[in-house]
């Protein structure tokens, strides 16, 4: 008889690393995405916020190809394309060529992330059911989870936790990503426009295939890219899923055994952590607090519980089901209180919980000002109670590499485990 697979067990030692390169880069994302956040809410609460209105209403581009967009919609829908292409990236080496090509291994982070969306958008449905009815629209506002801020939270928080519990996030979180990005696609794009849409699904295909024949000429990738940005934004769906798309046709085993997309990932990386998403935060987070928004609203109160209780509950309870209706176990020395402190975590929504409170309320409307509250204040709420909790259990891993050391130390046998 089989072994039972392990859950969060330790993955292959380049998997390893390179999810520490990772952590790395999106930790001092991270930081940049905290400052632009401070920054646009002190501007929106300062005696100048009318300024910083202007700023973000400010309308460039070419009116003839309709593109004379605001700064705040370039942020969203064009820089937020770069975020995404990089996440499509991530997933699609994770799932080819990562540890999660093993279906045992895929099983859990999938779930975990489908868990984690539905759990969240039907306390967001309760809690706005019994307030009235009124910004039901809204109902996925609390189910994405935010790759940048939960990464680079986990590397400030913790030094010693196993390296499965980072490369269990990460992946849940770009899962969660893609589940978010196709609920944008599906449920909150109007007026669908087939011709701009076949045509996008054109240029698409023709850049792949220059790209699996080993093209990486930028000057002639980065057109076809913009064009297939533009094409699916006049089609009516959301010109951030062209980013995923265009990242979906990059193979992982190129000409000659390149890994394209990882060195894709590696380019524009830093160009989506350090510009693309703190540029956003900067024009979504600016919440005039005490003007229309205000913590006792339902769609904030909505959004709060459904970041800081439905995300944990849904990340815990699917991967419990998973282990008692599977041969599937946690990893020897692991505890649920590390998969609950990766759920809190998960309740970090922030970019893309801004980016749907946009598409399901408009851009500045009451509700969109009230549910932004509720992702902020989640979202901090979320992170200080993960704080706590993995404090707790990174001392604890802290306290046993102590003991391994020492008993090494003792025995004169080296520590045959690199982490």
């Amino acid at each position: 008889m089989p072994a039972p697979h392990r859950l969060l067990a330790l993955g292959t030692w380049p998997e390893a690393r390179r999810v520490a390169e990772i952590l790395r880069a999106e930790t001092v994302g991270g930081v940049l995405l905290l400052a632009a956040t401070v920054l646009a809410l002190g501007w929106a609460n300062s005696p100048w916020k009318d300024f910083y209105q202007d700023l973000a209403a400010f309308r460039v581009g070419p009116e003839a190809l309709h593109l004379n967009l605001s700064l705040a919609a370039w942020a969203a829908d064009g820089l937020l394309a770069i975020f995404f292409f990089v996440a499509g990236l991530e997933l699609k080496h994770e799932f080819v060529a990562g540890d999660l090509r093993d279906p045992r291994r895929a099983a859990l982070p999938v779930a975990a992330a489908v868990g984690g969306m539905i759990v969240p958008a039907l306390i967001y449905v309760a809690v706005i059911g019994a307030r009235g009815g009124a910004g039901m629209e809204g109902w996925a506002v609390p189910t994405a989870t935010d790759i940048a801020f939960a990464l680079a939270a986990l590397g400030v928080i913790s030094t010693h936790l196993p390296a499965a519990l980072r490369t269990f996030l990460l992946t849940l979180a770009v899962v969660d990503d893609l589940l978010a990005i196709a609920i944008i696609a599906t449920v909150y794009t109007s007026g669908l426009h087939p011709l701009p849409l076949l045509l996008a699904f054109v240029v698409i295909a023709g850049f792949g295939v220059l790209v699996r024949r080993g093209v990486a000429s930028w000057w002639l990738l980065l057109p076809l890219a913009l064009t297939a940005w533009a094409l699916v934004h006049a089609s009516g769906v959301h010109a951030t899923v062209a980013g995923v798309l265009l990242a979906f046709t990059v193979p992982v085993r190129g000409p000659g055994g390149v890994d394209l997309a990882h060195r894709f990932e590696h380019r524009w990386r830093p160009i989506s952590a350090g510009f693309a998403v703190p540029i956003f935060a900067f024009f979504a987070a600016g919440v005039t607090i005490g003007g229309g928004a205000g913590l006792g609203a339902a769609v904030t109160l909505a959004a709060v519980l459904g970041l800081v209780i439905g995300k944990p509950l849904g990340i815990l309870g699917s991967t419990w089901l998973v282990q008692r209706f599977t041969r599937a176990q946690l990893a020897e020395g692991l505890s649920w209180w590390d998969v609950l402190g990766l759920g809190l975590l998960g309740g970090i929504g922030f970019t893309v919980s801004l980016l749907v409170s946009e598409l399901a309320y408009g851009s500045g409307t009451p509700f969109d000002e009230e549910s932004k509250l509720g992702v902020l204040a989640g979202s901090l709420l979320a992170v200080l109670l993960a704080a706590v909790l993995l404090r707790l259990r990174n001392r604890h891993y802290r306290r046993l590499c102590e003991q391994e050391e020492a008993d090494d130390d003792a025995d004169g046998i080296p520590d045959a485990y690199q982490r």
